[in-house]
């Protein structure tokens, strides 16, 4: 019989073991992560743990998304390199505060919801690139300390150790699910090499993780309007990065679990993090799809999973640092490469035949520019604007308009597709003003008046009636284009039949 308990979120019900031993083995699996982002970022290991201790604890506690794990990551990272190297730590954690407060503004303000106009292909795309950049991470644990590949029995131990830690993650589920596979893949990995005396790669090996407490430090630095112009940038695109990542992350999670998050709440999380983070020494950070990935595979759902690891993360760094350091690489680079495979979208490769070859071309651009600029932000951005204009495209090919003369000698057109800014040349050759008779009623039940462009298109076609001698009305048009048209209230008859609205979905806080 599984115990379960409510914690947080009394709407979810808790297997404690899985939680707890789950939450373990995320814990193992971040500290070489954030320490490995530290250096990238030009800082201390610990920084970086902190980074993963605050943001994993506060976006456990009060996230959207139960069982996503957040921390210390290389988006951020390579986001503030720069900042940390011409200007200091201090101004790392002002930024880091200020995109905390950027993410909570975005929160409040309901913008989780935006991550809905990322299409699918865009995200098989950050999906696939992402996966590759985790395999291809692990490939520099199979060089020695002077860059140089690993051979000889150093590569045949290292390599048998990778592949048996592989080998448990993907065999034991299949025999008995009483424990999380990867806890036991790095234990048996450990046990072999601690038993058997083998010399090979460890944690201890990357850098020291010992620390104390995260101490509470306000940032040193002048609180002047220079001081703001200086690390805003920064702080806008570690906001957006994180908020791009954590979102989709979230989607991910969300499509895995069959539940659905709350993308604006996460939003408001991730800021308080990053806040806290700022102010206790730490890098900031978002979530993290590996570790959320080793999280749900474990078969964590709820909050715990995440709690638990964040604090077990402190106790390695203020009590164990000694053990943790001792743990060999190959486990979690065997971990990791198992989580690289479970992230690819290997059901992408069917679409390649049944997919719109934009949406092909999108889904291998994101993935290119995650794999090759690691920055998921932008591949998701150029993802984005790329789907939105072969959307555009496609529509502004849609507009049509059927043409009859009533018994009274009145032409009407009735338009159907949609009228914006890339339609409006194929919607002003539908008209032959010179031929028409005097009386010309233009019907858009069927049509959609979407921006400024069409509202100056039908302006620009009431002159050009209105220069040879006649009448246009314009019937169906929706309320909120009626007040756009009072200008040309004088040559234009709005004659509306039907008021249509047009509803937004709202997503919960």
């Amino acid at each position: 019989m599984k115990r379960y308990i409510n914690l947080f979120d009394l709407s979810q019900k808790v297997d404690y073991k899985t939680e707890v031993l789950s939450g373990l083995t995320v814990a193992l699996a971040l500290v070489p992560e954030a320490v490995a982002f530290a250096f990238i970022a030009r800082l201390s290991p610990v920084t970086g743990l902190y980074a993963a201790f605050m943001m994993g604890l506060v976006t456990s506690i009060f996230g959207g998304r139960p069982g996503m794990i957040s921390g210390a990551t290389g988006a951020v990272a390579v986001v503030i390199v720069s900042l940390a190297k011409m200007h200091g730590v201090e101004y790392v954690f002002a930024a880091v505060v200020l995109a905390g407060i950027i993410q909570v503004t975005a929160g409040l303000l309901r913008l989780g919801k935006l991550i809905r106009l990322v299409p699918q292909p865009v995200v098989y795309g950050f999906v696939n690139g992402l996966a590759i950049i985790i395999f291809t991470s692990q490939l520099a644990q199979f060089k020695d300390d002077t860059g140089q590949w690993l051979s000889g029995q150093a590569l045949f131990v290292f390599a048998g150790l990778v592949a048996l830690a592989m080998l448990i993650i993907w065999g034991l589920p299949r025999l008995t699910k009483a424990v999380p596979a990867s806890l036991t893949a790095i234990l048996v990995v450990f046990g072999i090499v601690f038993f058997f005396g083998m010399d090979t790669k460890t944690v201890g090996d990357m850098a020291s993780i010992k620390g104390g407490f995260p101490p509470f430090h306000i940032p040193a630095i002048p609180l002047n309007w220079e001081t703001l112009v200086l690390i805003f940038p920064y702080a806008a695109i570690i906001a957006g990065v994180g908020l791009i990542e954590s979102l989709l992350t979230l989607n991910i999670v969300d499509e895995i679990t069959e539940t659905r998050g709350r993308g604006n709440k996460e939003a408001v999380a991730q800021g308080a993090a990053n806040i806290l983070s700022g102010v206790f020494s730490g890098m900031g950070g978002c979530a993290m799809i590996g570790q959320s990935l080793i999280n749900v595979s474990n078969g964590a759902r709820a909050r715990l999973s995440g709690i638990v690891a964040s604090i077990m993360l402190l106790v390695f760094v203020m009590f164990g640092a000694s053990l943790i350091e001792m743990v060999p690489m190959a486990a979690l680079t065997g971990l990791m490469i198992m989580v690289a495979i479970g992230t690819f979208e290997w059901a992408s490769f069917r679409t390649f035949t049944k997919m719109p070859k934009s949406d092909i071309f999108v889904m291998v651009m994101v993935t290119l520019v995650t794999v090759l600029l690691h920055n998921l932000a932008l591949a998701v951005i150029i993802g984005v604007i790329i789907s939105a204009l072969v959307f555009a495209w496609d529509n502004a090919k849609r507009i049509r308009a059927r043409k009859s003369i009533d018994a009274d000698g009145v032409k009407h057109y009735e338009i159907y597709g949609p009228l914006f800014f890339g339609s409006i040349s194929a919607f002003n050759d539908k008209f032959d003003v010179l031929n028409d008779p005097d009386e010309v009623i233009i019907d858009f039940a069927e049509s959609r008046v979407v921006d400024m462009s069409a509202i100056e298109a039908l302006h620009k076609i009431t002159e050009r009636y209105q220069k040879v001698g006649k009448k246009v009305h314009l019937k169906h048009l929706s309320t909120d284009c009626k007040q756009l048209l009072e200008n040309a209230a004088a040559i234009i008859d709005v004659n509306v039949l039907e008021d249509p609205t047009y509803k937004v979905v709202v997503d919960r806080v």
